[in-house]
């Protein structure tokens, strides 16, 4: 990015930041998720590093978030509670390191290890060992007087368990537990106010509570993480030993640390083990163990040189959508899919999100150019969540869904009472490549070795069709394509032939006729034992099977009927053999008779997993909502299905009761 266009870029992450941290440090609320703004925070770090004499002394870089809220008294902190530098890599790590050892390149480095708890960071001032005073962060320098709000708080002692004479201060943070917030959200409930969003702002928003009594109710935690006015230690790693002497909650992940690679070792075991704690982490606070040493590498604007927030891989990030192309899946529909800058999100670089549709860009109010808040969890696909109109330069362009395929030059079409804008003409070639992916695809025949560009050559050069046309290949066939050698030619023909025999959940799921995935394939499987009798079976029959109702019964019996599908399914009966399935054992549990639907992420356990659940106390699992369905069980970011479930009445239960119920 040229000079010019990085001082535009900067004006508008500097007005958008300051916006945002307004939001979160003094209304208590924020638009956007921390990893979005903690995203915005770092682009703009790094365009000023670029650029440094473009930095202002009012950047969100060069000053701590926030300032003290009216209705509590202005406390000045004696020691300023400094902001942290943020690292999201190990190479950003080792630069910090790299840094340091430039200014004290003989110095001895070890490190101390705290988990970075996401609450709300206070300071305690201690005399003669009697707690006096505590304070919010506020802006760095001065704080807020919550002092009468921390006295609730059990985890923070009122008199020291050893005696301390003269002044001391402990900092760190208050914070909810998840297993608090949930009971808290319940009592909520049944009262009829208004439930608390997250454990995050539950913290934050009761200690900003005028009335002690309110705090009392909400039952905070505390967790020490620094100790100021004792001059007998010499590391970190000692602090933390008086702290906990003093009587104070160190956490107990937290550790010495003799390198950077045992730091990195502390970082991915807590990174396993965070969805399981009750109480919420970002990352990892690294600190150089030696307070000399500490206090020698001095601060760098308001942060201090020693010490780095290595947070955990952001499931949200920022970017900048460049393009919107349009890709043809193998039933037809154009799905229209954001091009982006690189933006590293849980580990992985993302290049591209899915849009879904027309209609999800307008709701969006996406344009290309803009920037963005795009998401990815786990392995769930990326895709951008919100748009940022604010950092808009006027060069935006609008999207517009094609009138013709992107492919084959076919009309498309938009059914009625669907979103999906779909190809016409089913011999296109992009569909043909996808139904073949889908095909030789993880959850239908697991065929190894059959990427993109391989199954595009087949294509291109007339090899396959239809997937029976795989099991006719040669390794004579391959030795033209890209990239095949005679051992590589003979070893994929080899996979191929091993996968003649498919049990009947894979093969139905395998087909891809519309609307129906894995789940439903393992539902008709079980109902109908047999593809014979799947293949015959009326739009009533298909209707009676637990978790298909009334439009995938038609989509199924379209399929079957259809002249093309039924020769191509014709040839493939021809070359392979499908097993037939058992049909269902007697069931037991207490969910029997019931039909669950799942949808969003969970945090304490995988969606399989959850549908093992269910299945093994009796329960079906669906994939689609209808009148047959009992339970919705909402994870965070649910889509559709939760919408369609209130509007037909269905249970929901979040990820909590769903536990619940499991354990009853």
């Amino acid at each position: 990015m040229i000079k010019s266009e990085a001082e535009k870029r900067i004006e508008k992450l500097r007005a958008e930041i300051d916006r945002y941290r307004y939001q979160y440090h003094v209304l208590n609320k924020l638009e956007i998720s921390e990893a979005a703004l903690d995203a915005l925070k770092h682009e703009l770090y790094k365009l000023e590093q670029e650029y440094p004499d473009l930095i202002m002394p009012d950047s969100p870089t060069q000053r701590v978030a926030g300032k003290a809220m009216e209705g509590f008294k202005k406390i000045r902190h004696e020691t300023p509670m400094l902001s942290i530098e943020d690292a999201f890599s190990r190479d950003e790590v080792d630069d910090w390191l790299a840094r340091m050892k430039k200014l004290r390149p003989s110095a001895h480095f070890d490190f101390y290890a705290d988990p970075k708890m996401d609450g709300l960071a206070v300071s305690l001032i201690y005399e003669d060992g009697t707690f006096v005073r505590g304070a919010t962060r506020g802006d760095g320098r001065v704080g807020e007087d919550v002092t009468h709000n921390l006295r609730t708080i059990e985890a923070i002692p009122l008199t020291l368990r050893k005696r301390t004479s003269g002044r001391i201060e402990v900092r760190g943070e208050v914070y909810m537990t998840k297993t608090q917030l949930a009971r808290l959200n319940k009592s909520l409930k049944k009262r009829g106010e208004p439930e608390l969003a997250n454990p995050r702002n539950a913290a934050a928003g009761s200690i900003r509570q005028l009335d002690p009594k309110i705090a009392a109710e909400r039952g905070l935690s505390f967790m020490s993480y620094s100790l100021l006015g004792e001059t007998v230690h010499t590391t970190n790693a000692e602090r933390h030993d008086r702290l906990r002497e003093l009587g104070f909650p160190v956490n107990p992940h937290a550790k010495y640390c003799r390198t950077l690679d045992d730091a990195e070792k502390v970082f991915e075991t807590l990174q396993k083990k965070r969805e399981s704690l009750d109480y919420w982490i970002d990352g990892l606070v690294v600190n150089v163990n030696d307070d000399a040493l500490f206090a020698s590498l001095g601060v760098v604007g308001k942060t201090p040189r020693a010490v780095i927030a290595w947070k955990f891989p952001a499931e949200q990030g920022t970017t900048v959508v460049r393009d919107i192309l349009v890709s043809v899946g193998r039933t037809g529909v154009l799905t229209p899919v954001a091009i982006l800058d690189p933006v590293r999100l849980v580990g992985t670089t993302v290049t591209h999100a899915t849009l879904h549709n027309e209609d999800e860009i307008r709701r969006l109010g996406l344009k290309i150019g803009d920037t963005v808040i795009v998401e990815k969890a786990g392995d769930v696909i990326p895709k951008v969540i919100k748009a940022l109109p604010k950092l808009r330069t006027g060069k935006e362009k609008h999207f517009h869904m094609p009138k013709k395929c992107p492919i084959c030059g076919s009309p498309v079409e938009r059914r009625e009472g669907e979103v999906a804008t779909v190809c016409t003409n089913k011999r296109c070639f992009a569909q043909e490549l996808a139904r073949l992916l889908h095909f030789v695809g993880r959850n239908a025949l697991d065929i190894r070795g059959l990427g993109d560009k391989i199954m595009e050559q087949l294509i291109q050069r007339g090899l396959v069709r239809e997937p029976a046309d795989l099991y006719k290949l040669t390794p004579d066939d391959l030795l033209g394509l890209e990239g095949f050698a005679e051992v590589s030619s003979e070893k994929l023909v080899k996979e191929i032939q091993a996968h003649r025999r498919i049990p009947l959940d894979r093969f139905i799921n395998s087909l891809g006729i519309r609307h129906v995935g894995e789940e439903t394939a393992r539902d008709l499987a079980e109902a109908f034992g047999s593809f014979e009798k799947l293949r015959h079976a009326s739009a009533e029959d298909l209707s009676a099977v637990v978790g298909v109702g009334e439009i995938v019964a038609d989509a199924i019996v379209d399929f079957f009927t259809d002249t093309q599908e039924a020769s191509r399914v014709g040839h493939l009966i021809n070359v392979i053999r499908v097993e037939q399935q058992a049909a269902r054992s007697k069931k037991q549990g207490k969910f029997i008779g019931t039909i669950w639907v799942l949808t969003g992420t969970m945090e304490s356990l995988s969606r399989e997993e959850a549908k093992e659940l269910i299945r093994k106390q009796g329960g079906d699992v669906s994939e689609t909502v209808s009148n047959k369905t009992s339970y919705v069980v909402v994870g965070s970011d649910p889509g559709s299905k939760a919408d369609k479930a209130k509007t037909l009445g269905v249970t929901i239960l979040d990820e909590k009761a769903f536990l619940t119920r499991l354990k009853e």
